[in-house]
């Protein structure tokens, strides 16, 4: 039997999140999304909108009135605030969906990098808040790419690590998920493995965007040298930059899993990045 309560959108404004709220409005499911700004949110009108933010609880559990579920997208790198916002959102027996990390290793007492570490830290307080929840690990997000649109505009991809490969997912299909998790019974306890449909290296990225656009674009390879010295210009740290590499050079190196779950849940295949690629054209051109 499906739940028809309210659902709080937590992270309404990134890729994911507004996904999840316009599934949500077009399945006729009432919605409130969570956001700063509620000027600049751009959101569908038929979605309740809550102006708060994380570091405020008073405003979060203004917005949690009423609420049956809640879609969780953590949007800081520390763990500071997490127990208070975990201890609220879960109060009362709420739902809580959470989009995670594919990374995370559950046979493991400690994960090997930060970004998976953070995301265990917060399954675990959420499955210690003794509230049903669904942890949705995603692999890598075909909207990373849009971080290449100046580049494509250009013509010219340059990047490094050309044969990394990565199991690129598609926004809509991981708000798919959360809906039905959101909205149907069955999917408490379970952590979903997502992916996209294949398994494509950064050139294979660059020639299907380029064929999706209707545009030539070309991958261009530079030396990890010249890719570290403009990373560092833009403010990276040295450590993060030795952590990204060694995880695009294992990219390169190791069969990544493709995994059938948007499927076996949706009973549609997951979204290829060509299709991804048509959805975003004008961020491309």
């Amino acid at each position: 039997m499906a739940a028809q309560g309210l659902t709080l959108v937590i992270g309404a404004t990134g890729n994911v999140g507004r996904q999840v709220v316009h599934q949500l409005v077009e399945g006729g499911h009432p919605v409130r999304a969570f956001v700063r700004n509620p000027a600049s949110a751009g959101l569908p009108a038929e979605a309740e909108i809550a102006q708060g933010d994380l570091t405020d609880p008073a405003t979060l559990e203004a917005a949690l009135e009423g609420v049956d579920s809640v879609f969780l997208v953590w949007p800081y790198l520390t763990l500071e605030d997490a127990p208070g916002v975990v201890d609220t959102i879960s109060a009362g027996g709420r739902k809580v969906v959470y989009l995670s990390s594919a990374g995370i290793r559950d046979d493991r007492a400690e994960q090997d990098d930060p970004i998976n570490r953070f995301h265990i830290g917060i399954e675990q307080m959420i499955d210690k808040s003794g509230a049903p929840w669904t942890f949705l690990r995603c692999g890598s997000f075909m909207a990373t790419l849009l971080e290449w649109s100046e580049q494509i505009r250009e013509g010219v991809v340059r990047e490094a690590f050309p044969d990394a490969v990565r199991v690129l997912i598609h926004e809509s299909d991981i708000a798919a998920i959360a809906v039905r998790a959101l909205t149907e019974d069955g999917h408490a306890g379970r952590k979903y493995l997502l992916t996209g449909p294949e398994a494509l290296s950064q050139v294979e990225q660059v020639r299907i965007i380029g064929e999706a656009i209707g545009r030539p674009v070309r991958f261009e390879e530079v030396t990890q040298e010249e890719l570290r010295e403009a990373m560092l210009s833009e403010g990276w740290a040295d450590g993060d930059i030795d952590g990204l590499f060694a995880a695009y050079a294992q990219m390169g190196q190791v069969e990544q899993p493709v995994h059938s779950t948007v499927e076996e849940i949706t009973g549609v295949p997951a979204r290829s990045l060509f299709r991804w690629a048509q959805d975003h054209a004008a961020d491309f051109r």
